[in-house]
């Protein structure tokens, strides 16, 4: 029963939930012209609250999918355990419940820490982002009108993935925003847009057949194709656009040594011949994603 459960969880899915956290607190811990401070008791905070928020979105999928029928034994993807009876539907919304109350207690936590002395005016605001990010991580495959279905799911995971991960983060750690640094963030929510990218390019076929209007199931494969390399070079040109604009140094473009395996990826993609073998190219994706991240993160630290 636990391995069930840590299955819907899907643990493999958490490094790249943790990256815009990660790369948001490095980028806190380069600054030296914030006017707060590095906190690795924010870091710490913010990187459970978004645990429990991914969990949480990945229990919803799997409960929504299986509640609207839009899984079938033709499936490629992992296995989803309420469509295949491995947990009930009982179960798991009661599982959507607790997660969602712990990731509200987490966030109120974390917020309370940032804002200790700021005043509740930041508090409510990011209370009100939080609960946000709980009715899109629910929303995604549930309710009378799921937006993952239509094929909005890309502009959410580069929301919440990219801009508000990462520069939410940054303000929790030093109480200021500075517009520079939509490039970074932009380039992360590129990649984990690419990661969700592959998930559909896989199921596109599924997909069409049970009325998912995903990306790819709207452009086709070779248009998808296509799409999939725009996020890539999208998110490598931002990272670069970021260094040359803030004048880093040579060891501030030490990222690039990421650029290999994004680019083997896009090929990979580009050329499998079976969905199955996609299944590889989302993990490689997103760890390739982390390495970025923290090599990104890095650099700023040698400036």
């Amino acid at each position: 029963m636990t391995k069930n459960w840590i299955a819907a969880a899907r643990p493999r899915t958490l490094p790249l939930s943790l990256a815009s956290i990660i790369l948001g607190s490095f980028l806190a811990a380069g600054s030296s012209t914030t006017t707060g401070h590095f906190s690795w008791q924010i870091a710490l905070l913010a990187a459970l609250t978004t645990i429990f928020l991914q969990i949480l979105s990945n229990f919803a999928n799997d409960y929504g999918d299986a509640v609207s029928g839009k899984d079938t034994e033709l499936r490629v993807g992992p296995r989803r355990a309420v469509a295949t009876g491995d947990i009930t539907k009982e179960a798991m919304m009661r599982a959507i419940i607790v997660t969602s109350v712990l990731s509200l207690v987490s966030g109120i936590w974390l917020l309370t820490v940032a804002f200790f002395d700021a005043g509740p005016k930041l508090f409510w605001f990011f209370l009100i982002l939080g609960l946000l990010s709980i009715a899109a991580a629910i929303g995604y495959t549930n309710g009378k009108r799921p937006y993952g279905y239509a094929g909005f799911g890309d502009i959410a995971v580069l929301l919440f993935f990219g801009w508000v991960g990462v520069l939410g983060t940054y303000f929790l750690h030093t109480l200021s925003f500075d517009p520079i640094l939509l490039l970074p963030a932009t380039s992360v929510g590129l990649f984990a847009t690419g990661v969700l990218n592959i998930n559909n390019i896989r199921d596109i076929e599924t997909d069409t057949m049970t009325g998912k209007r995903s990306i790819p199931a709207r452009l086709g494969l070779p248009l998808a194709i296509r799409y999939h390399w725009g996020l890539l070079i999208a998110g490598m040109f931002c990272a670069l656009a970021y260094s040359f604009l803030t004048e880093a140094p040579l060891p501030g473009y030490i990222y690039v040594l990421a650029f290999p395996l994004f680019v083997l990826n896009g090929r990979a993609v580009a050329t499998h011949n079976r969905p199955v073998e996609l299944n590889a190219r989302l993990g490689q994706l997103a760890l390739s994603t982390l390495l970025f991240v923290v090599l990104f993160g890095v650099s700023q630290l040698m400036r």
